[in-house]
């Protein structure tokens, strides 16, 4: 919400315009992020200085075609234009911003924000794209048959125009100049009043002339929900006053957009000259888009940078590490008169968080590259390769993005099955969403291919294992769409319409900034959950302490030195308390997948959040085996742990089986609770979460239990 006095600005545009490039130039580091009240779609604002020295605040909405509002997101749109959101009021300007590219369909969005009457400045964005296809456009011109409304003609991406940008935003405030609007066939004027004055009759409020407008041509009931009109008593009315415009010949959908275009046509009569060139992006999609060459480009990539968040994260990941061991070594040695708050912030805090953290640089070096991809503009042609996949199981392009998401976080690829207009092809692919592996899995892939697979095998196949492991979320995601679309929702077919952004080199300042945001994200909402649990697991680790248990083994190794004593000593405390016994009262049910006690406690530990693996292993192998849950301490102790008891005693516990079954089993078991939530909130019961959480949980255990029986014969 605005300061008191604070003038509202919105931009809004199409997608891929440019226009959170725009905002970012505009406010820099002034940004908030947060949610609109009642639902969960992001709100992004910030403050912009604008040329006359007034500061308003800039707010960043979601990117729509058209103000016929179907999903979440262009609801929320359309709520903000009309003063709708709770606390906030109607903008004080609207900025749209356009492509310069294709100028005529941008500018029909603005031709339907013109029916509100909001004072407008158009922003005619990525010129630089326009020049090299040789399009020209004359902005004064074009303001002059606006009415006057502010044009500017920028580069966001090259910083070129942003000044004037501030300067037009600052007259528009001045002038309050409105984009001309249309003059309606006679039919549909009488229709338009028809459907006001009874909606009027049955809201009991004032219905404007642009309210009714999309109650008569939008055939989703946004609009009729917002103002309280029900669908009985909306109903008749509606069909009545289509009915009326389609006896004058007129297709009421298909009119609006036929109206707008003709008379957008001759505003922009001399405004745009030139003839459009092909440029390189058509070339370089000859290949990326192709049928064989460009799936293989797509795996490439992915190869490439999972290869990169090993290779570049190496460095930093000893800093941390380094970091962490003078923590623990000063908090041991602070703490020694107290061995109880000693073991708590050591072995608990220190050592517990201190284990999470050292894969940070991996999280923000796999963030940093997902944006460059994304801003480059190949995601949207990932999709497009995924599409002829996804059309197999019953899906389409459209769910790439959700399962995209849900690489980086399962909660945000579920929220944005909302733009799947089909009910059921949303559910199936909320339903496939947390087969994705998350970042939240990562520290536990990467901890098992350090420790195993990279010093044994090399680099690239630590890379191979990552991507392997997304692969198998993906292999298992696409054969469980298909049974659900088939069978059991049984979803028609969608044709899947997409447009492609131009190749452009990212700007290095929007990428780090959403990497900053993405991992501060993941960072505070894990970091927090990871030190709450890492209390609970250390409490269960310490206790209880009983002094017969060192005493027994102190008498049992008279030819032992100190330290491995101590090492001895701590190692049955653990064993000997609450979370020890737990762990093999239930170790028998993941005995088949080759885990001891300590790896099903990490197991269970992590249901609630899955990155708590690593912290959890990190108390009970520097408790167990008297080393640091830091990244190379915890790797030593996993390798030299051994089997205590049973045919398999004093035999290594993590063989290569084992360690792909601990990754198959994180591939394909359920996410976190907060993932189960919210699968529970957008598939609208918990009986589909409960069935995702248990279909999961045992394909996991038989996924898991296959790799290690078999691979333990073959190995």
């Amino acid at each position: 919400m605005s300061e008191a006095g604070q003038a509202r600005v919105v931009l809004v545009g199409n997608p891929n315009t440019g226009k959170s490039t725009l905002f970012n130039a505009l406010t820099g580091l002034r940004q908030r992020v947060g949610n609109y009240p009642g639902v969960t779609v992001a709100r992004k604002s910030g403050t912009c200085e604008l040329a006359d020295g007034q500061k308003v605040e800039l707010v960043d909405l979601p990117g729509l075609y058209s103000l016929a509002a179907v999903s979440p997101d262009e609801r929320v749109v359309v709520d903000a234009l009309l003063g709708r959101v709770k606390n906030e009021r109607v903008p004080d300007v609207v900025v749209v911003v356009c492509d310069a590219t294709n100028l005529l369909r941008n500018l029909f969005l603005a031709a339907q924000i013109a029916e509100l009457g909001l004072p407008m400045v158009i922003a005619v964005n990525q010129m630089d794209a326009a020049k090299t296809r040789g399009i020209e456009i004359d902005g004064p011109l074009l303001s002059y048959r606006l009415n006057g409304v502010p044009v500017v003609l920028l580069s966001a991406w090259k910083g070129e125009g942003i000044t004037e940008v501030r300067r037009a935003v600052a007259t528009g405030l001045r002038q309050k100049s409105t984009f001309p609007t249309v003059t309606w066939p006679d039919a549909i004027a009488k229709a338009v009043a028809t459907v006001a004055l009874a909606a009027e009759r049955d809201t009991h409020q004032p219905v404007p002339g642009a309210l009714a407008q999309r109650l008569l041509f939008d055939t989703a009931p946004t609009i009729a929900e917002a103002i309280g009109w029900t669908a009985e008593a909306r109903e008749v009315p509606i069909r009545q006053a289509r009915e009326q415009v389609r006896s004058s010949g007129l297709n009421p959908p298909a009119a609006e957009p036929m109206v707008h275009y003709a008379r957008l046509r001759e505003i922009l009569e001399g405004v745009v000259r030139g003839v459009s060139r092909e440029t390189a992006t058509v070339a370089v999609d000859a290949i990326l888009l192709h049928r064989i060459f460009g799936p293989l480009c797509f795996a490439a990539i992915m190869l490439g940078l999972f290869w990169s968040v090993f290779a570049l994260a190496k460095l930093p990941m000893a800093w941390i590490q380094q970091g962490v061991d003078l923590t623990k070594a000063f908090a041991a040695s602070y703490l020694v008169s107290t061995p109880m708050l000693q073991s708590l912030v050591a072995d608990g805090v220190v050592g517990g968080v201190g284990a999470f953290l050292t894969f940070l640089p991996q999280i923000l070096i796999l963030f940093l590259f997902v944006g460059i991809l994304e801003d480059s503009g190949y995601m949207a042609r990932a999709a497009f390769i995924m599409d002829r996949l996804f059309s197999w199981c019953g899906l389409n392009g459209k769910s790439f993005v959700p399962l995209l998401s849900g690489f980086a976080c399962a909660i945000p690829g579920l929220l944005s099955t909302r733009t799947i207009e089909d009910p059921k092809a949303r559910l199936a692919t909320a339903f496939t969403v947390p087969f994705m592996s998350c970042s939240a899995r990562f520290p536990i892939y990467a901890l098992m291919c350090a420790a195993f697979i990279g010093p044994r095998y090399g680099a690239f196949w630590e890379s191979v294992a990552m991507v392997g492991m997304h692969v198998v979320g993906l292999a298992v995601a696409v054969p469980t769409a298909f049974i659900l679309t088939r069978f059991i929702l049984k979803v028609r077919p969608a044709p899947f319409v997409l447009e492609l952004p131009r190749y452009q080199m990212p700007k290095p300042r929007d990428v780090i900034w959403r990497m900053w945001q993405n991992a501060s994200e993941f960072v505070s909402k894990a970091g927090t959950l990871i030190f709450a649990i890492t209390f609970v697991v250390w409490a269960l680790t310490y206790f209880p302490r009983d002094p017969a248990v060192a005493e027994r083994v102190r008498a049992e190794s008279p030819q032992m030195n100190a330290e491995q004593v101590e090492a001895r000593v701590q190692a049955a405390y653990v064993e000997q308390s609450w979370m020890g016994r737990f762990g093999k009262s239930v170790q028998p049910v993941f005995d088949p997948c080759g885990f001891d006690w300590k790896l099903t406690v990490g197991v269970l530990a992590s249901f609630p959040a899955r990155e708590v693996i690593v912290s959890t292993l990190g108390i009970t192998y520097s408790l167990g085996e008297g080393s640091d849950a830091n990244s190379e301490d915890l790797r030593s102790a996993m390798r030299e742990a051994k089997w205590t008891e049973g045919s398999r005693v004093d035999t290594p516990i993590f063989t290569l089986p084992t360690v792909l079954a601990l990754m198959i089993f994180f591939a394909l078991c359920s996410q976190c609770g907060s993932t189960v939530a919210t699968l529970a909130q957008e598939a609208g019961s918990w009986r589909w979460a409960a069935a995702s959480f248990v279909y999961m949980t045992a394909l996991a255990w038989i996924f898991a239990t296959a790799v290690y029986q078999i691979g333990s014969k073959i190995l």
